[in-house]
């Protein structure tokens, strides 16, 4: 064990402080494991490699197990399904161990096997997500992954030894799974808050609130992905025959720019992980990211490309995403469901 981890679990027995200390410590001495980037560079090239063969069938599966669907990562919501059955398999346990009922023992079992199921899916949508991170989060990722094996296969064993009448070794097992399946909760905990992994990259973006200048129109290319900006707020613009598109340009999944991305039809894609988002909407088409791109509502004033953050009133009629001063009689007949129009 390296002398960071050595550190850090020696000032856990600490105050807040050390604690503090100590976890960071704890942090960077697994990212230190260098032995381990080969184990993540195989691991990671397998998991691409099985669903790019999958084709556009192994893109939908992956969607699935993101929660493109679904708006927010499916992994995090999968994840309190073991913690919380195998937390009320241990009360049980204790209830058993106090009050002798048989029912106790029955509720106990029970509450492990429900953890172990959902232990399952969370393994299989945290592989997913994971293939998609980059160093430092990727090993903080693996270790994670390693620590929750372990726990389930503590829980797993602790179910074997209840089924032939082993309890009091099945309720040892069961604890250390336990501790072992929290010290990954805690690495799940720094993956997000720490290294914002699942996390909207976009959420703080300061869009501005009234129209703002951003580029001249002359600036913007046909088919081309345009980076601008407003107070330091990158600012995604695309033009497609008569209609320009306006997104925010930092992607939601780990930050990427969208602008160093790809234009395929009405969507763009992410140069770094692949997520791609309707210029329609900014609504996310293909995973890894499950949040959807801020728009914004634009028009041409004098010459210069001018945007604003859309409000709800601008959803609630529909209304295009570019406005032109030019020829308003025009703008106003495509008023419909869509988010650019003509320039």
């Amino acid at each position: 064990m390296s002398e960071q981890l050595q550190f850090g679990f020696a000032s856990l027995a600490n105050g807040p402080e050390e604690v503090r200390m100590g976890t960071d410590k704890i942090i960077s001495g697994i990212t230190r494991q260098d032995w381990l980037e080969p184990v993540e560079d195989r691991l990671q090239k397998l998991l691409h490699e099985g669903f790019a063969r999958g084709g556009s069938g192994g893109q939908k599966i992956k969607n699935l197990l993101h929660g493109t669907w679904l708006g927010h990562p499916l992994h995090v919501i999968l994840t309190d399904v073991p913690i919380g059955a195998w937390t009320v398999g241990l009360v049980f346990d204790f209830l058993e161990t106090t009050s002798g009922r048989k029912e106790f023992a029955a509720a106990a079992d029970a509450s492990i096997t429900i953890g172990l199921v959902g232990a399952a899916g969370a393994a299989i949508t945290g592989l997913t997500d994971w293939q998609d991170v980059d160093p430092p989060a990727r090993r903080v990722g693996l270790v994670h992954g390693m620590l929750n094996l372990l726990g389930t296969s503590l829980f797993l064993a602790s179910r074997v030894m209840r089924k032939r009448n082993s309890r009091a070794a099945g309720r040892r097992l069961a604890i250390f799974g336990y501790t072992v399946a929290s010290a990954a909760a805690y690495l799940g905990g720094n993956l997000v808050y720490e290294q914002q992994i699942g996390v909207d990259h976009t959420s703080g973006q300061k869009l501005p609130e009234n129209f703002e200048k951003v580029l001249p129109e002359s600036e913007l290319p046909e088919g081309k992905l345009k980076r601008a900006e407003h107070n330091g707020v990158p600012i995604l613009l695309v033009r497609r025959g008569k209609r320009i598109f306006a997104l925010a340009e930092t992607c939601s999944h780990l930050g990427g720019p969208l602008s160093e991305g790809k234009l395929s039809g009405d969507s763009v894609q992410c140069p770094w992980h692949g997520s791609r988002f309707a210029l329609e909407d900014g609504s996310v088409l293909d995973g890894p990211a499950v949040h959807p791109q801020p728009c914004l509502k634009a028009r041409i004033r004098e010459g210069q490309i001018e945007v604003r953050k859309i409000t709800d009133s601008d959803i609630a009629k529909s209304t295009n995403n570019i406005e032109d001063s030019r020829s308003p009689k025009k703008s106003s007949k495509k008023a419909g469901n869509k988010t650019g129009t003509s320039g």
